[in-house]
């Protein structure tokens, strides 16, 4: 399958992963060392603290060209003229969120700050859907319920996953990649030299949060990161 550029690499926020750094100031230097899809993840933060961070990060998107999910809320996703969301498996369906969303991208200007105006938005383009997958039955049930793509993990461990389970390895992910068409993102402890067995498996980008969060040096490891992805086959 051919890879969708902007999901080759897709950073995952958790701003309690930053070294105490700023939240926006490590997104800064992702986005500017080539990230191009970020996934706003605070799901400790209510809608009213949500809101005023993600339009916050969405300037930061709009002025790179990079894509914007927000993870869950799909009000927040619609007004903030986000560019997607990505869905939980407690989280609304997917074609749920299809017929609530379609045709209600928040008009040109609607910003919560008058002396900010927003771009104009093509109020026309859909929001995209990423649903988060652990398993086969997962995987297949949000292609068939319309995802536009899907996360799938976590493949090996690491401690911001370890609710969801043991590390499902790569040979669920062949599986997975075997069963589906839509494009996979893997998810979970991969690091710069488990990037070219991930994509071997079959997976067409890779999300990550530690990897980038964590690094001393943000704008060089996501350089690095990109730099290992763009040299597989």
């Amino acid at each position: 399958m051919k890879r969708i550029p902007e999901l080759s690499l897709y950073l995952i926020t958790d701003r309690h992963q930053t070294l105490g750094r700023d939240l926006l100031a490590v997104l800064k230097e992702a986005i500017r060392g080539g990230v191009r899809s970020v996934q706003l993840r605070e799901k400790d933060l209510p809608p009213k603290d949500l809101y005023p961070l993600a339009m916050a990060v969405r300037e930061l998107t709009r002025a790179a060209g990079a894509k914007l999910f927000i993870n869950d809320r799909v009000d927040v996703a619609l007004a903030v003229g986000a560019d997607g969301v990505h869905l939980g498996q407690q989280s609304l369906p997917p074609d749920v969120v299809r017929r609530l969303t379609e045709g209600r991208r928040p008009p040109d200007g609607l910003t919560g700050d008058r002396a900010s105006p927003r771009p104009p938005i093509n109020a026309e383009l859909p929001l995209l859907i990423g649903v988060s997958t652990h398993n086969l039955r997962e995987a297949r049930r949000a292609q068939d319920l319309g995802a536009d793509f899907i996360t799938f993990g976590p493949l090996f461990f690491t401690p911001s996953k370890a609710p969801y389970g043991n590390p499902v390895g790569l040979e669920a992910l062949k599986e997975v990649r075997r069963s589906i068409s839509i494009p996979i993102l893997g998810l979970g402890g991969i690091k710069r030299d488990l990037i070219r067995k991930v994509l071997l498996a079959g997976a067409d980008g890779i999300s990550v949060i530690s990897a980038i969060l964590s690094a001393p040096d943000p704008y060089r490891a996501t350089k690095e990161l990109l730099e290992e992805i763009r040299c597989q086959p």
